[in-house]
């Protein structure tokens, strides 16, 4: 049975009034800025284009997402997690190693004394109800509590499994500091509001192709296809963006969402000699239409391949019911794009829930 509030609040979600916005850093010069917002540098893929007889099923769609408990789309085995080494976690300074926590939120450790939290969302919803929406599958692979302290966070966009108020404001809490928040324009707008009080000093914002250093990294946005929001009336106010994470001898690739597009090609122009490491995104892929929005496991290894990546994790998975497919489907249709594309099994894979992967080093 639904909560008896869920009709009335989600009624209140969807009745949220808004008005046109004005997009404060809006540049004439830059292709990608309007006057209200932001949009994608190439065109959606028309192979992808929801038909005119699928906008009954997208809803329908996106209401399970909200109302089920996920149990249609559950794995056909259990999702084994481990307990996260957090010996490691804690005492590391000098290994790059990634752990995954869940859905796009990674412990990045840079290797040089760096802690960095991808899309913080420790919520047990996606969403801005505690009683509807995407419900969590599988506990955080580390609990908040547990990390170590935190120094940066990149927020690669505005939807709600990667956004999270209650996340950020913990960690803005945490102890010994507040962490610098990296942010693609407009949401440090939205961090100011909601998260730091209104105060601006550890929030740092980016257009596409900017780059900030910090800590002897160079942490750069780069452009993807995807869309923001956060209500039915702020769509791509804010911009949305993946991330590399690059020192002398470690680079890192962060996906956020996205669909295949020539940004791709784009990003591998300026980065020619690749990647270390990538996390990128192989979920919510089903229906077809889906994939403007994100790719599935076979665009996934495509990616990989087109930026030179070494070793790639594959997340947006497992954790939230966000597309139709079955919680573990990706993993299953990325080994058979791997065969397909040629990639080694060790070189695309998935992790479990609290595992810390340690990329070996790379003669350079």
């Amino acid at each position: 049975m639904r909560h008896p509030a869920s009709i009335a609040a989600l009624a209140l979600v969807v009745l949220v009034a808004g008005c046109t916005s004005v997009n404060p850093y809006y540049d004439a010069g830059k292709p990608h800025h309007t006057a209200q917002g932001f949009k994608n540098n190439y065109p959606p893929n028309p192979a992808y284009l929801r038909p005119p007889s699928g906008f009954f099923e997208g809803w329908a769609g996106r209401l399970k997402n909200w109302t089920s408990d996920g149990s249609e789309r559950a794995p056909l085995a259990p999702i084994a997690t481990v307990q996260p080494d957090l010996g490691f976690i804690h005492a590391n300074k000098a290994q790059p190693a990634l752990t995954w926590i869940g859905h796009a939120t990674f412990l990045l450790q840079t290797g040089n004394g760096v802690n960095i939290l991808t899309d913080p969302v420790f919520d047990q919803r996606a969403s801005p109800l505690s009683f509807a929406g995407p419900k969590r599958q599988q506990p955080p692979g580390v609990a908040l509590a547990d990390l170590p302290h935190v120094d940066a966070v990149l927020i690669s966009h505005s939807h709600y499994d990667h956004l999270s108020v209650d996340s950020l404001r913990a960690l803005y809490r945490q102890p010994g500091g507040p962490p610098m928040l990296f942010a693609p324009l407009g949401i440090d707008l939205w961090l100011a509001e909601n998260i730091t009080g209104g105060e601006k000093a550890h929030i740092t914002r980016l257009d596409w192709w900017d780059k900030a250093a910090f800590r002897g990294l160079d942490l750069q946005l780069l452009p993807v296809h995807h869309w923001s929001s956060r209500t039915p009336w702020d769509r791509n106010e804010t911009l949305w963006g993946a991330w590399a994470v690059t020192r002398p001898g470690f680079s890192f690739f962060f996906s956020g969402d996205l669909g295949y597009s020539k940004d791709i090609q784009d990003i591998a122009a300026r980065f020619t000699g690749g990647f270390d490491l990538a996390a990128i995104g192989i979920g919510a892929y089903q229906p077809v239409w889906y994939r403007n929005s994100h790719v599935s496991p076979d665009e996934a290894v495509r990616i990989h391949r087109e930026l030179r990546v070494r070793h790639s994790v594959g997340m947006h998975w497992g954790t939230f019911p966000m597309g139709q497919e079955r919680l573990d489907q990706a993993p299953r249709d990325l080994a058979t794009a791997r065969a397909a594309q040629g990639i080694a099994d060790d070189a695309f894979f998935v992790m479990r829930h609290g595992q810390t992967y340690r990329p070996p080093p790379v003669a350079r």
